[in-house]
């Protein structure tokens, strides 16, 4: 699977709200993707996703357009404001809603399995703006991963509820298979302090997506 964004960008009412920006991902990659605060991450998530049609540019998956493939196929974690879980829900029912959402058993006990599969129990009740930052991240691209169509994850700024962009980073690595790849979004600081090559919001030269192997970390 491979999708291309290609010279992607979205008008807004007082200006571009994303620049036009190319993106090439295909399965088993990973693909990093940095810009000021502002400068479109959660549009370009958005678009790859199939959820908002581009003003420019377009989106295709195996070289065809369809929003509706899209859709089916790429799952947008944590999106500020779109579908980060509300601040207030216990830990337990944003699992229930996620995993009814894959097709997957979500009642009280498939929801407390879950969780003690994935070293989470502890958390069951708390309201999820207060789950560790690190945890926060990792349940939630678990739970978009749950999703049986699933093919690309995009983490949309992970780097605002945790200083050290690590963390995420060894999450993104860890789900990209050879059948799946994953975007992350995130802040120029972010990519400085991962000391990787990066692609930028607002431009079409970008560097390779990191190929992600089975017996090593990331390749070049």
């Amino acid at each position: 699977m491979e999708i291309l964004a290609r010279e992607v960008g979205v008008n807004g009412a007082h200006g571009p709200l994303l620049r036009p920006t190319t993106l090439r991902v295909r399965a088993g990659q990973v693909a990093l993707v940095a810009g000021e605060p502002g400068t479109g991450h959660t549009p370009l998530a958005l678009m790859l996703a199939g959820r908002m049609a581009p003003s420019a540019g377009e989106v295709t998956v195996d070289g065809q357009a369809s929003p509706a493939v899209l859709r089916k196929l790429v799952a947008v974690v944590d999106a500020p404001g779109v579908t980060e879980p509300e601040d207030a829900l216990p830990l337990k029912t944003v699992v229930g809603e996620e995993l009814s959402f894959a097709g997957k058993p979500a009642g009280r006990a498939a929801v407390r399995d879950w969780l003690t599969r994935h070293d989470a129990e502890q958390h069951a009740a708390t309201r999820f703006d207060r789950i560790p930052p690190t945890v926060r991240t990792r349940l939630l691209t678990e739970l978009a991963a749950e999703r049986p169509d699933v093919r690309l994850l995009v983490l949309d700024c992970p780097d605002r509820h945790c200083d050290d962009p690590h963390t995420w980073w060894t999450v993104a690595r860890q789900h990209a298979t050879r059948d799946r790849a994953v975007v992350v979004l995130c802040t120029e600081t972010s990519a400085r302090l991962l000391d990787l090559p990066a692609a930028r919001l607002g431009r079409q030269l970008q560097p390779p997506p990191f190929t992600v192997s089975n017996t090593e970390d990331e390749t070049r």
